[in-house]
């Protein structure tokens, strides 16, 4: 059986399936060694509606009370931008992407540069500014 592409396509120049990216994450079994790979898992979590990842992965000091995604909006691709630190040995690191989303006939946009801190070991992401 074909096994479906992640969401957040991937880190390389080949697509990588969502079990070998994004899942592993999802279900726990790994943690996401760089705030770009966490970047990309909550990606993959909006778009797969998985909003207790997002939930467990927002930083408490920022996060809002509901991360309730919109059910009507799909989301349709995701492109790294820049990022900035992030790596296994840093604390903090910054992920500038533009992700693309289809809601009620119309295409969105949304261009962010996300704040990423590391606390006990774990990505977490702290805040962004929109452009």
């Amino acid at each position: 059986m074909l096994q479906p592409e992640c969401p957040c396509g991937g880190t390389d120049a080949t697509r990588r399936t969502y079990d070998a990216c994004c899942g592993r994450f999802h279900r726990g079994g790994e943690r996401p060694p760089t705030a770009e790979a966490l970047m990309r898992s909550r990606y993959s979590a909006f778009a797969l509606g998985l909003d207790d990842w997002v939930f467990a992965t927002w930083h408490p000091r920022t996060r809002p009370d509901d991360v309730t995604g919109d059910p009507g909006t799909v989301w349709t691709g995701l492109e790294i931008l820049e990022t900035v630190d992030g790596g296994p040995d840093d604390e903090t690191g910054e992920v500038e992407f533009v992700a693309t989303w289809r809601s009620g006939g119309q295409d969105g946009r949304m261009h962010e540069r996300s704040r990423f801190a590391r606390r006990a070991g774990r990505w977490l992401y702290l805040d962004g500014d929109v452009g």
